[in-house]
């Protein structure tokens, strides 16, 4: 048997050069096999920038100055972690240990991995090849590798993916493709990943979505594809990706989204669209994601945050929009519709120098507000219950600092602030006060005559009150002074002059009289005083005979 199998690796009338460089290569493994078990006898061996357990079966050659793989290591360890060494190729050494579970070669220098490497490690799970220099790869060389449930590529030279290159990976979860020169993706690259749920496209050279390829995610549950060039969403992107609950396009050279490029996210909670160009707020594109939770829009090109800009997003409760270079205001009712809001941060708007009063009302769920390192000068006092949140930062911005922001001293005092964000509240005018801190400046020098904001309140109800008494008075003089100058001039009621009135009045019917006295209001007589002989008419009485 022995005699045949040399005759055959040998035999070079029957074997081309290549596979007898193979038949070689496998002599040499199993060489090398040998030497492993005959090493191993009295325990298996550690290298010395190692640390190898045999009870938890693990071995970590991190930071090292490793260039190969070790071959001599307990066959049966299930963890090996090789970072930050010199390693340039994985070689058949890798097929010793076939009980790994869990293999980190991250850091090091790979720059090509051969088709089949690891096809005796059909029980690993986690495999980390990220921050290497691995140009290609293809679907032989993730051969065997079919209790895969997590593969790490971050930060390689891949320039693109062919068809069906991850179709061996059924049982894979997370994908990462990050800080790669990616350009193009074949419409099948995806196919037979149907248990994915995290894929890292992020920081790449993308410039269209890979619209096709992404039809075959229905089971995603987080997609990262932020840091590239795409400048628009097309409609339907994710329409079949309806499992979808985190979407990140930080960075991803937005300057629209076309209507509709949401359909079919009515999952999703967490979406990202900071650092893009977006010169407004997409609320309509937006409108549909009603179960959205959290909203990251800072370092966009806005001015203005209209009211309602965030209309149908019921559910938020994070909302952050800063690093804008040109938001300058917050318009009132700007989340009207987001009642359930939480934490709002605002911060590091550097032209955010207006934020209208009522812009954060109806918000009866607000605990965390962070607005500092804007441009504001002044905030109403009406905005919002200050003193029910739990946390405020209103710290780095232009404070004029007069009686209108005496109420924010007065918050800070009765919070007895020990954090930053309310105790480092500075005066940027006027000149008198500039750099003082807010805590430390009197309500006399803010000019405010009252120092108590209620007792204001109080002295401004009074006066107005005596004023409209005083008003009031007058016009009743001014409508009553004839009847005012007679009564002064004849008594009340004691002249000639009124005897003879009330004799005249006599003559009256009833309803004649009351017409008669209705439109005199000032009369100092009242009808009471009249008989009327039992309801009969009376002869009217001429004033020649009185």
């Amino acid at each position: 048997m022995k005699s045949w199998m040399w005759r055959n690796i040998w035999d070079e009338k029957s074997m081309s050069a290549t596979m007898r460089s193979q038949n070689l290569y496998s002599l040499l493994t199993l060489f090398i096999v040998l030497i492993h078990q005959l090493t191993i006898v009295d325990g298996s061996y550690c290298p010395s920038d190692c640390k190898c357990d045999d009870e938890t079966l693990m071995v970590n050659c991190n930071e090292g100055h490793l260039d190969v793989l070790p071959i001599a290591l307990n066959p049966s360890i299930q963890r090996l972690v090789i970072k930050n060494n010199k390693i340039k190729t994985i070689d058949s050494s890798i097929q010793f240990y076939s009980e790994l579970i869990f293999l980190d070669l991250s850091y090091n220098h790979l720059i090509h991995i051969p088709e089949r490497t690891f096809q005796y490690q059909k029980k690993l799970q986690e495999l980390h090849l990220n921050h290497n220099k691995i140009g290609a790869i293809s679907n032989k060389t993730l051969n065997g590798l079919t209790s895969l449930t997590v593969l790490n590529l971050r930060g390689n030279f891949l320039d693109s993916l062919d068809d069906e290159v991850f179709v061996q990976l059924g049982k894979l979860e997370e994908l990462n493709l990050g800080a790669n020169r990616i350009t193009k993706i074949a419409p099948n690259a995806f196919k037979g990943l149907n248990n994915l749920r995290l894929l890292y496209l992020d920081d790449n050279i993308l410039t269209i979505m890979p619209i096709i390829a992404l039809k075959s995610m229905s089971n995603l549950a987080e997609f990262y594809a932020g840091t590239n060039s795409f400048t628009t969403i097309p409609k339907g992107t994710f329409s079949e990706m309806n499992g979808l609950t985190k979407l990140e396009l930080k960075g991803a050279g937005l300057r629209n989204i076309s209507e509709g490029s949401f359909e079919g996210l009515e999952n999703l909670r967490i979406l990202d669209l900071s650092d893009n160009h977006l010169e407004k707020v997409p609320t309509e594109e937006m409108g549909s994601l009603t179960r959205l939770e959290e909203l990251y829009l800072g370092q966009n090109d806005f001015t203005v945050i209209k009211e309602d800009a965030l209309k149908g997003l019921n559910n938020l409760k994070t909302l952050e929009i800063t690093g804008t270079l040109n938001l300058k205001t917050v318009e009132k009712g700007a989340f009207n519709t987001n009642t359930n809001l939480e934490t709002l941060n605002l911060s590091s708007n550097k032209k955010l120098e207006e934020i209208q009063e009522g812009a954060l009302s109806g918000l009866p769920h607000l605990k965390t507000v962070i607005l500092r390192e804007n441009a504001l000068t002044s905030l109403p006092e009406g905005m919002f219950p200050w003193s029910e949140l739990k946390t405020l930062d209103i710290s780095s911005n232009t404070f004029h600092c007069d009686c209108k922001i005496l109420w924010l001293k007065n918050l800070v005092a009765s919070k007895n602030a020990t954090n930053e964000g309310l105790d480092n509240i500075l005066c940027s005018s006027p000149e008198i006060l500039k750099d003082q801190p807010l805590r430390s400046v009197s309500a006399d020098v803010l000019g405010c005559d009252h120092s108590d904001p209620h007792k204001q309140a109080i002295i401004a109800a009074v006066l107005v009150g005596v004023a409209a008494s005083i008003t009031a008075l007058v016009l009743l003089l001014f409508h009553c002074r004839k009847r005012i100058r007679e009564a002064l001039k004849g008594g009340w009621g004691n002249s000639a002059l009124g005897r003879k009135e009330r004799e005249y009045q006599k003559t009256f019917h009833e309803d004649d009289y009351m017409t008669r006295f209705n439109q005199n209001s000032c009369s100092l007589v009242h009808p009471n005083q009249f008989n009327y002989n039992n309801g009969q008419n009376v002869r009217p009485i001429p004033v020649t005979e009185l």
